[in-house]
């Protein structure tokens, strides 16, 4: 069983090199008309090219997974604002795209709470369909789409669970396949727990992302060796296998947040389900510390006695 680790958009150590570099609408709105556009593009063309130095620091690391900043243009889809991101940096989009072939680096997005299907709101639907949209269109720019993914959580129950899940499946419909075809979703931490989710992505014929620190908040009834070999088989019709969510709580008070590093006592049983199923997939590293969390779990698991390390990010178990 072979396990690949990655992280989440920022590697610390780097200097000054935050691929989220913010421009509000307010800061927009009291710029000059004629200095917007400019703006704009200043602060997006920092976050590309602070995004291709964390793509060589990875390379350097040999990391094959890499979640990107969602933040990466800012005002993207702001309804007074929808620029055209792409265009203007054709150039710079393509030049991410050939190191992601080049390392064969299996990239993937999380677009925020909001971006959601659940809704009974329309225009949530709608801001939802934009957003997948936003994201797809920087997959295909950097000729991610072979193996990138965008993933997403259920949404909301909204009183009536039952019903807000008959939604998602309504709502879904007004995204359009090609996107849909790079969907992913995972359980959630208070609504939505392993079961739910399972069986929504097996009728939408998408892929499940685990997060077993979710699992761990919100178990419902659910026994995860029983359905840990379902979730996996969700991803039988990918190019990539399955990948999973790893994060340990902050604190028992705290315990739905992330804390900087992970636990192995915590995540440890979960790598022993797992290993009953040895098969090779993904996990992505989501505590506070990133690259740095990741890189001191590696090494905790490649201790384990029977784990031998493969690489800097990868173990054979």
């Amino acid at each position: 069983m072979k396990i690949r680790f990655g992280y989440v958009a920022n590697a610390l150590g780097l200097w000054d090199a935050s691929p989220s570099k913010a421009l509000t609408f307010a800061r927009y709105s009291a710029l000059p008309k004629n200095e917007r556009m400019e703006k704009l593009k200043a602060v997006t063309a920092q976050n590309l090219e602070n995004t291709k130095r964390i793509l060589h620091y990875n390379i350097a690391h040999e990391i094959k997974l890499y979640r990107f900043s969602s933040s990466l243009v800012p005002l993207a889809t702001h309804p007074e604002v929808m620029w055209d991101f792409i265009t203007p940096f054709k150039k710079e989009w393509k030049e991410l795209g050939q190191i992601i072939q080049q390392s064969k680096l299996r990239a993937s997005f999380h677009p925020n709470q909001f971006t959601l299907f659940t809704s009974p709101r329309e225009e949530v639907t709608l801001n939802a369909v934009k957003d997948m949209d936003y994201h797809y269109k920087m997959l295909k720019a950097m000729n991610a789409l072979e193996t990138g993914i965008i993933n997403i959580h259920i949404g909301g129950a909204y009183g009536d669970k039952k019903n807000s899940l008959r939604r998602f499946h309504q709502n879904l419909v007004k995204l359009p396949n090609e996107i849909k075809q790079h969907m992913t979703l995972e359980n959630d931490d208070k609504t939505y727990d392993v079961e739910e989710t399972l069986i929504t992505c097996e009728q939408e014929n998408i892929p499940m992302i685990l997060d077993y620190h979710h699992y761990m908040a919100n178990k419902g009834e659910v026994d995860l060796p029983l359905y840990l070999p379902r979730i996996f088989n969700t991803w039988n019709r990918s190019k990539t296998g399955p990948k999973v969510h790893l994060s340990s709580p902050k604190s028992e008070q705290a315990y739905r947040s992330h804390a900087d590093f992970v636990s192995l006592e915590f995540v440890l049983p979960f790598f022993k389900i797992a290993k009953e199923l040895n098969l090779d997939f993904d996990i992505m590293i989501e505590a506070k510390q990133k690259n740095l969390a990741m890189q001191r779990l590696v090494e905790e698991v490649a201790a384990i006695r029977g784990v031998k390390r493969i690489s800097s990010a990868a173990v054979e178990w």
